[in-house]
This record gives structure tokens, sequence and C-alpha cells, in this order.
């Protein structure tokens, strides 16, 4: 599972709901530095799941790409490299 990427999303917007494509991933609350402690949550055969650290409910969308959110723009992205 090495070569598997595990997204990890971040709420700056502090809504509510989150819809996301993937059902493992982390929640890192807000972007650095006002972040949480990075969880690792897993829906399983659920399709929602709330984050025990910022409470924001995350629900499964299987329209979208793992790597995508609605609304827009809740994946976390690492800093370019140089």
């Amino acid at each position: 599972m090495a070569d598997h990427a595990i997204p990890h999303f971040a709420n700056d917007a502090g809504v509510s709901v989150i819809h996301i494509g993937a059902h493992e991933f982390m929640c890192v609350g807000a972007n650095p530095p006002f972040d949480h402690p990075h969880v690792f949550l897993d829906m399983g055969g659920d399709h929602e799941i709330v984050c025990p650290y910022c409470s924001t409910l995350y629900k499964f969308d299987g329209k979208l790409h793992a790597d995508q959110s609605e609304p827009a723009g809740c994946l976390m992205r690492p800093p370019a490299e140089a």
C-alpha cells in the first residue's frame, strides 16, 4: 500500500459538511499553522464520518474523485518543492 497516497482534507472555510470522493483520508482541520493533529479517518462501509477534533462531517460522494471535494478547494496540497 506504499504506492497509495491518502488524500488530506482541510476545512479552512469552516463549513459543517464536506463531500469527498474517498472513504479513507486524513483530516487536518485547517491548513497549517492552524491545523489540528492529522487524523486518519476510515468510513469503512458507511458513507459519512465526523472528525473527532474539528467536528467536520465528511460525506462520501461517488461522483467525486478521491482528490476532489465539495465545496471545492478542501484538498490539502503539499508545498511545492524548490
